[in-house]
């Protein structure tokens, strides 16, 4: 019982974001993963590209 009443004394001092924080912090999520992968698929081509001449 001590354990919930502290969780929820807790829960009190918690700050939400705002909507506009939310929609923020969502669409700096979504861009760095496109960035993210994006990079990643040039880089594997790059690579595959570079042993497909070598192992020819």
């Amino acid at each position: 019982m001590k354990f919930i009443k502290s969780v929820i004394a807790e829960m009190k001092q918690v700050t939400w974001p705002t909507k506009k924080e939310l929609r923020k912090d969502t669409l700096v999520v979504i861009e760095t993963s496109i960035i993210f992968g994006l990079m990643f698929f040039v880089m594997d081509s790059v690579i595959q590209a570079v042993l497909g001449l070598i192992l020819k």
